[in-house]
């Protein structure tokens, strides 16, 4: 690390989510270290929201999740539970359809994490309806930008359309799941694809360990 001090957050109750995050990964990392990270957090995702009402909040749960991927990556990658990571271009349909269908089926088996290279503004609202419909949980979800440290960490990378922009890091399993885009489609259509993604992980919930 730098001597450079760490970056100003831009407002105090981000401040605030960035000393939370230290207490929880105090001995893991130094408090500089986090609070440039809930800074670029902050900053990723202002640069695509147009609505910023929530995004502090949003911020530190970015932050938090990142955290958690640099704590497995410098600790001990490859022990633990499963970690699988969702890919596609706006982390608005596909990839969060298949990490909210993987969480729900899983049920604490498996880390999930979803990301898109080009994140869009906030979840298509018929792919939430559809997973909703499902059983599944989505509030607690919004688009995130890809960072270098969730995919390090993942042990199984699932490309949903993103083409040549995902990244491919050695020693990660990668699958590619060919499904439709479900961007402006209505319901009924979104329920195909999300059945359809929900084949693949029946397929992927047989290969994981602890099946």
């Amino acid at each position: 690390m730098t001597s450079s001090p760490p970056p100003v957050l831009p407002d105090e109750r981000l401040a605030a989510g960035g000393a939370r995050l230290a207490v929880r990964y105090r001995g893991r990392f130094s408090a500089e270290t986090v609070q440039r990270l809930v800074a670029d957090s902050y900053a990723q995702l202002a640069e695509h929201a147009h609505v910023r009402t929530h995004l502090v909040v949003l911020a530190e749960r970015f932050a938090a999740e990142r955290l958690d991927a640099l704590a497995h990556v410098e600790g001990a990658p490859g022990v633990g539970l499963p970690r699988v990571l969702f890919v596609c271009s706006h982390n608005a349909g596909r990839s969060q359809l298949g990490a909210a269908l993987l969480a729900h089926r899983a049920q604490g088996r498996v880390v999930v994490s979803s990301a898109g290279t080009h994140p869009a503004a906030a979840v298509e609202p018929v792919v939430a309806q559809a997973i909703t419909e499902a059983g599944a949980h989505i509030a607690n979800t919004f688009p995130k930008p890809l960072t270098d440290e969730v995919v390090r960490a993942a042990d199984i990378v699932i490309t949903m359309g993103c083409g040549d922009a995902c990244p491919v890091v050695p020693g990660r399993r990668y699958l590619d799941w060919p499904v439709a885009d479900p961007e402006g489609a209505p319901i009924g259509v979104v329920r195909i694809i999300r059945d359809e993604i929900d084949a693949h992980i029946t397929e992927l919930l047989d290969y994981l360990p602890g099946r």
